[in-house]
């Protein structure tokens, strides 16, 4: 399988491309998507639905021209699904403009069809058969041939309409080299696998980036006179029913496309539930106009099955029915399964993914499983990653983020924009006195809180930080902190007790207030008793002073 690969720079590890696979056959290994070859049935889902295109289908437009350029006749079979691509285009404007690219000549694989469907008939009413499975679609094979191999001989052993129309181009034209142009990706892989039949195949998107880059354009209108051949209702669900005369005796015939409802017939086969059925399965729904390469990205069935339609009657193409032994086609079984892991290490898996019994299995698929159970032996499988898992991955990350929270010595309070409490942890708890926090979770903040910051936050865009705010209610002291998330629209309140920081704070502050009282008294105090002592040693001055005039002016009298 050479023809689909991955671009790991735009792979974002998103899983849509497993999720949307029918037989899981994608790993992922560090966070990439990695095709399993020996699993695809090439059915192009993952293409389809990948949003970065990091899926991509190796072209062959170079190898076209390689074949142009040697000279041998270069025949185009143009799948009759065109119609559906090009709209208001004929035959003729499609073989003007390819033959300006230098083929030798276009010719359409509904002629191919014709042979098949010829020999569908025969098979039905000559040969003794229960069931018989169309072989057109190679993805259809490819399933059978990997999945159910036990129904191959169900399997129609008939080449399809690409390789039996190829075949006849190459017995017509000596030394043709042949080109299938069509919407499906399997083809490739088809073309490749049975070598010597088709020697490139082209999608139509690479057929338009061929003719842009040459300055050709389509030729716009459809002919009045093209001929309405009947093997052009090959591409449409049920199409190749409807050129099929269905005359064998006993025989009932049903159309089945999506590999889903191919999966479910394919299971009542398995079942016994069907016989003497012939079935055309296709993968695409909507068969082939619905294919994966269809160079328009949108799904218009309706007006894509009126395009072909409108091209189609009952007249047969005008082909010559080769040899039976020509366009058999063996069809082997390919081997994929990777070993069933014991049940012992599924349980284990499925313990480490915390789903311990059945009520805990979530089996939501967005991993791109069905169940978890599937996923776990998918791990133990190499194909995919626990981390794959949202549920798990969420209830991870929920934990480890719930015990961050409960454990943070602040408060945390987490309110949405209509000021209702979301979340509460530990510490805001023991600091409002609240025993559970579903007694608040959900609750208008007011009830616990005043709310004018939070309002004022909310309003004014303006956060708050570290504002010393007094808890009157629950007698303490915090330090608040409040942000807005634009994002997430919530208001986050962070409350830091300071109500032991505050209290000896206070108590320093009484201390220092009562020192400086007693240092007051003390200096006041010491200042009267200065007062005094100098008072008293004044009136002890003066009256030695007039003791000692009296006592001089007595001896100066003698």
């Amino acid at each position: 399988m050479n023809c689909l690969t991955l671009k790991k720079s735009n792979c974002k590890n998103c899983y849509k491309c497993i999720r949307n696979c029918p037989v899981k056959a994608i790993r992922f290994s560090g966070n990439q998507a990695h095709i399993i070859g020996n699993e695809c049935i090439m059915c192009g889902q993952c293409f389809v639905v990948c949003p970065q295109n990091a899926k991509q289908i190796v072209g062959e437009t170079e190898k076209v021209r390689v074949l142009i350029q040697s000279g041998d006749p270069v025949v185009v079979s143009l799948a009759p699904s065109f119609v559906a691509n090009y709209e208001d285009v004929s035959v003729a404007a499609m073989r003007e403009a390819l033959l300006k690219l230098g083929f030798a000549a276009v010719e359409e694989t509904a002629a191919g069809a014709t042979i098949v469907k010829t020999e569908y008939e025969r098979m039905l009413r000559e040969e003794v058969r229960d069931i018989v499975i169309s072989s057109c679609c190679h993805s259809i094979n490819l399933l059978i041939q990997k999945y159910y191999p036990e129904m191959l001989s169900y399997l129609a052993d008939v080449v399809s309409p690409m390789q039996a129309h190829c075949m006849d181009i190459k017995r017509r034209i000596p030394n043709a080299k042949t080109v299938f142009i069509g919407p499906c990706l399997a083809k490739k892989d088809e073309a490749e696998h049975y070598e010597g039949i088709v020697d490139a195949v082209l999608t139509y998107e690479e057929l338009s980036q061929w003719l842009a880059a040459e300055g050709i354009e389509i030729r716009r209108g459809l002919d009045e006179n093209e001929e309405r051949l009947r093997a052009r209702f090959f591409p449409t669900t049920g199409g190749v029913l409807r050129t099929m005369t269905k005359n064998a005796p006993g025989f009932s015939y049903l159309a089945v496309d999506g590999v889903d409802n191919c999966i479910a017939a394919l299971e009542d086969i398995r079942r016994g539930k069907v016989h003497k059925c012939f079935v055309e399965m296709s993968a695409c729904v909507g068969s082939c106009v619905g294919g994966p390469v269809m160079e328009k990205r949108y799904r218009s069935p309706v007006r894509d099955f009126a395009a072909v339609s409108a091209r189609a009657s009952m007249k047969e193409f005008d082909v010559e029915q080769p040899d039976l032994l020509t366009i058999k086609k063996h069809f082997g079984s390919i081997a994929h399964k990777l070993a069933m892991p014991p049940e012992s290490e599924i349980e284990a898996l499925m313990r480490r993914m915390g789903r311990f019994g059945k009520t805990q299995e979530y089996n939501c698929g967005t991993c791109g499983y069905n169940t978890c159970r599937e996923k776990a032996i998918a791990i133990l499988q190499g194909k995919a990653e626990m981390s794959m898992c949202l549920p798990f991955l969420k209830d991870k990350a929920e934990s480890f983020s719930d015990t961050i929270v409960k454990n943070l010595p602040n408060g945390l309070v987490i309110l949405n924009d209509k000021l209702e409490v979301q979340q509460i942890n530990n510490a805001a708890r023991r600091i409002m006195n609240l025993r559970y926090d579903v007694d608040v979770k959900g609750e208008p903040v007011v009830r616990i809180l005043d709310p004018s910051a939070f309002v004022s936050v909310l309003e004014t865009g303006r956060h708050i930080h570290d504002q010393r705010v007094y808890l009157a209610e629950y007698q303490r002291y915090v330090e608040q902190t409040i942000v807005y998330d634009n994002e997430s629209r919530l208001l986050i309140g962070i409350l830091r007790d300071v109500t032991e920081e505050q209290t000896a704070h206070e108590k320093k502050d009484r201390i220092t207030a009562q020192t400086v009282e007693v240092a007051d008294r003390v200096v006041e105090k010491q200042m009267r008793i200065v007062q005094e002592i100098a008072s008293l040693l004044g009136e002890t001055a003066a009256e030695t002073k007039i003791a000692l005039a009296k006592l001089k002016e007595s001896i100066t009298n003698e």
